[in-house]
């Protein structure tokens, strides 16, 4: 059974999100340790995000234009970045953030509608 190149390519971005956030911020946890075990351990995340992004962009280039791929990897990293934000690092989100998000979401939308 294959899946759709769609579910695929967001798939593999959602989990390389997920990467890439702790690469960035999982150390923000950690302040007493020093910065260059920070960004070695960083990095080291990091390679398994790009494992998983990399063959995300490669399989859905085609099927989504590079602007689209890009729009859905914002998206997808907001989406994660939120819950992270509030699970991980227990800061609150607030109505501002909402706003923000939604007007990104409304870019996204423009990305995607088909102005033919």
């Amino acid at each position: 059974m294959h899946l759709p190149v769609a579910w695929v390519t967001i798939g593999l971005l959602v989990a390389s999100n997920v990467f890439m956030t702790f690469a960035w911020y999982g150390h923000l946890k950690f302040k007493t340790a020093p910065l260059l075990l920070v960004i070695v351990v960083s990095w080291g995340i990091a390679f398994f995000e790009y494992l998983l992004q990399v063959p995300a962009n490669r399989i859905g280039h085609g099927q989504f234009s590079a602007a689209q791929l890009k729009t859905i990897q914002e998206v997808i990293t907001l989406s994660v970045f939120a819950l992270f934000s509030t699970f991980y690092l227990k800061e609150p989100l607030t109505w501002q953030h909402g706003v923000g998000f939604a007007l990104i979401a409304a870019g996204a939308w423009f990305i995607f509608h088909d102005w033919g």
